[in-house]
């Protein structure tokens, strides 16, 4: 974690837009990456041609299509999927090992920052035969990635680090890979400790293991569950068998996920940033086309919402076209007897994961502490967000520290400043929500949230000017 003092903010920070009056919209959110990445991926291994409805476009999704592409993928981009306005992709799967006979060429692979290309594609790129090499933005060559590697190794592949003399062992990026006969499968352990995506990862290439996949983690828990969860439910939805019967252990069974078209939800994590808008001011903001039943962690703002004070909300959609599983979800904020905006505190919150930054937003504005627990796998998301989240906390005038598990925050903000990023999209939007309360706070670089919402700026500043327009 770089210090406070070191790397020096740039000369225009973004000026994040402060509400003079309690903030009300209705907001649009971009579709899930989570899901848009797994589902990408898995159309890149299917028996036949898939289609995906509504992906999202980022830097995240690009570089997912962009590996694929360099792995032989032929992706295919449909302005207006069957007279619905919607955008689609679809994809013709990629050649494995066992497809035909012959050695690929050599490819490369830029990682960017995201987790799901540098954490899902290597067991790919072992499946195609080829030599792969990763690499990434230099906060990626930070980031943990033994656990995939050291699964993909037990398995047979051959990893290396391109910078070690004698072809060493790595555990972040650089590294590469190669399987010249793709991979049999069997039964791996791994400490996925660090991160779910080191268990998605393999489980989303085991069904093209000719001997399928048995994983077991090591660790004491695995970090947001959900998104394994996410990651089963998926590969079920083609075809795939997994038994999770077991805590800790998975068993995919051989068979190429079936052909399919799907279309994509919205990111329900994205959405928290305009959600709390509405807790941090005491407005109201509604979020339609929300899922009834979804596996993404984002569908806990509504229990997490009222924590903090909040009224939660929810509309049946009964407008043409609209599905009976989706609703309208309203947050109503809080006011005290004054009808000044008012945060409560819940005093713990508990494994919210990559959630936080948006959750710590409204716990800076609430008058008593808060504690998170269970979240120390930040450490190893897009930058340390434990660290990061208690340096500019500091530098915004709260009092916070870092805990074993997690952080507190012992005393609200105080002041602006310029908030940096560390090339961190959570870090951005958490400083925005400060900023609706806070005068004078900007954000080193809004440019960052481009790797999941590349509208997020717009749309925040729209929803913001909105509000003042109608007050």
């Amino acid at each position: 974690m770089t210090s406070e003092s070191a790397a020096p903010v740039p000369p225009n920070p973004w000026p994040s837009p402060r509400a003079g009056a309690p903030v009300r919209g209705r907001v649009l959110v971009p579709a899930s990456k989570s899901l848009t990445n797994r589902h990408l991926l898995l159309a890149a291994l299917a028996d036949g041609p898939s289609t995906v409805v509504n992906p999202l476009d980022s830097r995240d999704s690009r570089l997912m299509l962009q590996a694929l592409r360099a792995l032989g993928a032929r992706v295919e981009h449909i302005e207006d999927w069957e007279d619905t306005g919607e955008p689609a992709v679809r994809i013709t799967p990629l050649p494995v090992a066992e497809d035909g006979p012959g050695e690929l060429p050599a490819v490369s692979i830029d990682c960017g920052l995201a987790g799901t290309v540098m954490r899902f594609l290597p067991p790919v790129a072992a499946l195609t035969g080829r030599m792969v090499d990763f690499d990434g933005d230099p906060e990626a060559r930070i980031r943990p990635m033994a656990a995939v590697l050291d699964g993909l190794s037990a398995l047979g592949v051959r990893i290396e680090d391109p910078a070690a003399p004698d072809g060493g062992f790595p555990d972040t990026l650089p590294f590469t890979v190669h399987a010249q006969g793709g991979v049999r499968g069997g039964e791996i352990a791994v400490d996925a400790s660090g991160s779910s995506q080191f268990v998605s990862g393999l489980l989303l290439a085991a069904p093209l293991m000719p001997e399928g996949l048995t994983l077991r983690h090591t660790g004491a828990q695995v970090p947001s569950l959900e998104h394994v969860a996410m990651t089963v439910q998926v590969l079920r939805e083609v075809g795939v068998v997994v038994d999770d019967s077991v805590a800790g252990r998975w068993r995919v069974s051989p068979g190429r996920p079936r052909a399919f078209t799907v279309r994509v939800e919205p990111d329900l994590s994205n959405a928290g940033p305009f959600l709390a808008a509405a807790a941090a001011t005491g407005g109201e903001v509604s979020v339609p086309g929300w899922p009834v039943e979804s596996t993404q962690i984002g569908r806990r703002w509504q229990q997490l919402l009222p924590q903090f004070g909040a009224e939660v909300m929810t509309t049946p959609e009964t407008t043409a076209g609209s599905s009976s599983q989706t609703v309208t979800l309203t947050v109503r904020g809080a006011r005290d007897e004054q009808g000044h905006p008012r945060v409560l505190s819940p005093g713990t919150v508990d494994g919210t994961a990559e959630l936080t930054p948006t959750v710590a937003a409204l716990a800076a504005l609430a008058q008593d502490p808060t504690t998170f627990t269970s979240v120390a796998h930040l450490r190893g998301h897009e930058t340390d967000r434990i660290a990061a989240l208690v340096t500019e906390l500091r530098r915004l005038g709260a009092e916070a520290e870092e805990t074993q598990d997690g952080l507190r925050i012992l005393s609200p903000v105080t002041q602006g400043a310029t908030v940096r990023s560390y090339a961190d999209h959570r870090m951005a939007t958490f400083a925005a929500v400060i900023g609706l309360r806070q005068s004078g706070v900007e954000i080193e670089d809004i440019a960052c949230t481009a790797k999941t919402m590349p509208t997020f700026a717009q749309l925040w500043s729209e929803l913001v000017a909105q509000s003042a327009e109608t007050h």
